[in-house]
């Protein structure tokens, strides 16, 4: 077996003296400090830069549960002081953007639909407003309802997300279970409204797949009822809590002026006391329309964060309760253009999933040119003019923002994502440092960074 491995022509060399032949991938210096790989080559470096002192090195994840196996943190310890601090990434890539690239306009959204897990319907948002500004269209205005309602249930049940896992790190078990059980009454309702949990696909360049279905105002407003009455439960459990309170008051920290300057948005920067919000300062979707305040923290430490996030789900109910007022008005829910309306308009088979037959019979028996025209709609897609955009949005985690790039083809030439998670997390370091390591917990905990995104 030794002699095969020892044979090898392609790929690492194995064996015992191919071993000693494989040059370990090397750091680098920047202004920042060392940048060391992940290949595991570095390892001998990082250890040998903290000996001979009283510095201990430590892997804080991917296997941590308070890292989700996604995120690992490489930390310097003087006794319990985080000296130096190195988050490490990849470990969930998927090349989304690349495969978004080889896919018609349409397909990308079931790609970036699964970037930001937790905040799917904002990805889809935003990359049909970066397709949709490019074709030089705009939707209807029940789709913005629409969208507006769907983007907002999905930043309430981000935000549970944020308080049960930062729960379950902090050791508050009882805030995670109350969050995981509101956030199952959030993806109920989604599953009703678009007919899945998550990774829904139901944004689509020109407007939305289809109409809501019905009795849809009936069980929002039921929905928030139900909130409304279990939110003032998380103030008892947690905000006047002194332990919760101890345990986040001053960790964290990071000043208005240090998220500028690492370019950190959301929560985090409102937590600082800047009140940017997308929504408000470059609206999109019709959000001038609707009545909602931009809460704001002066502590900008862990328990700011914990603080606006709560109250960000107040006014989202809030919006919520708006537009379904809004959905009285009946309307197109996507574009007349029949070269971009696809799928809109097709009726659902009797098993949920594929085309009613007297779908099939109305375009079977139209002229060969309208079925030419179907088949190479579903197969190639449409068109968009050549051109390039930019187009950002409020996702619960900051600004999400779409460059795409068209050639005129039908599909993009180059699909480039700002996405807060990845931007957020450098801000970790200045957070962890000169702190304890059991803050670092918390610290991360506060950032709210979805690895999907950030490694996507």
């Amino acid at each position: 077996m030794s002699e095969r491995l020892s044979d090898v022509t392609t790929g690492t060399d194995t064996s015992e003296t191919g071993r000693d032949t494989v040059e370990p991938a090397q750091s680098r210096e920047t202004t920042e400090g060392t940048v060391y790989t992940v290949s595991g080559g570095d390892w001998d470096d990082v250890l040998t830069d903290a000996a001979g002192d009283e510095r201990i090195v430590i892997n804080l994840g991917p296997q941590h549960p308070s890292t989700h196996g996604v995120l690992r943190l490489v930390l310097e310890l003087e006794g319990e002081t985080v000296t130096h601090a190195r988050s490490v990434i990849g470990y969930l890539h998927t090349g989304i953007e690349k495969n978004v690239e080889y896919r018609n306009w349409v397909q990308g959204v079931t790609f970036v639909t699964r970037m930001d897990y937790l905040a799917p319907l904002h990805n889809e948002a935003a990359y049909c407003l970066a397709v949709e500004k490019l074709l030089g269209i705009t939707v209807p205005n029940r789709a913005q309802v629409i969208r507006v309602l769907l983007m907002e249930l999905n930043r309430i049940s981000s935000h549970l997300v944020a308080l049960a896992t930062g729960g379950m790190e902090l050791g508050a078990l009882t805030g995670m279970t109350s969050g995981f059980r509101e956030r199952e009454e959030v993806l109920h309702l989604l599953e009703f409204l678009t007919g899945l949990r998550m990774n829904h696909a139901f944004i689509r360049p020109g407007g939305v797949a289809q109409d809501l279905p019905d009795g849809s105002i009936e069980t929002i407003r039921s929905f928030l009822k139900l909130m409304n009455k279990r939110l003032p439960d998380y103030d008892k459990l947690l905000t006047g809590q002194p332990i919760w309170k101890n345990r986040l008051a001053g960790i964290g920290y990071l000043p208005v002026d240090a998220c500028l300057a690492l370019g950190v948005t959301g929560p985090i920067l409102r937590s600082a006391g800047l009140p940017w919000d997308l929504r408000k300062v470059e609206p999109y979707c019709g959000y001038e329309q609707y009545d909602f305040e931009v809460p704001t923290a002066n502590t900008a430490d862990g328990f700011g964060r914990y603080l606006l996030r709560v109250e960000e789900i107040h006014q989202s109910l809030k919006i919520i309760a708006q537009a379904v007022d809004k959905l009285a008005e009946p309307g197109p829910v996507m574009v007349e253009d029949a070269k971009i309306a696809w799928p809109a308009q097709l009726t659902i088979g009797p098993d949920g999933m594929g085309n009613s037959l007297e779908h099939v019979r109305k375009i079977m028996g139209q002229s060969m040119e309208s079925l030419i025209h179907h088949f190479k709609l579903v197969t190639e897609g449409f068109s968009v003019p050549a051109g390039q955009v930019y187009v950002p949005i409020e996702s619960p985690r900051g600004e999400l923002g779409y460059h795409i790039v068209s050639d005129g083809g039908t599909r993009p030439m180059r699909v480039h994502v700002r996405e807060p998670s990845f931007v957020n997390l450098q801000s970790m370091p200045a957070m962890c440092e000169g702190g304890m390591v059991a803050d670092v917990i918390a610290a991360v905990a506060s950032i709210d960074p979805v690895m999907g995104g950030c490694d996507r």
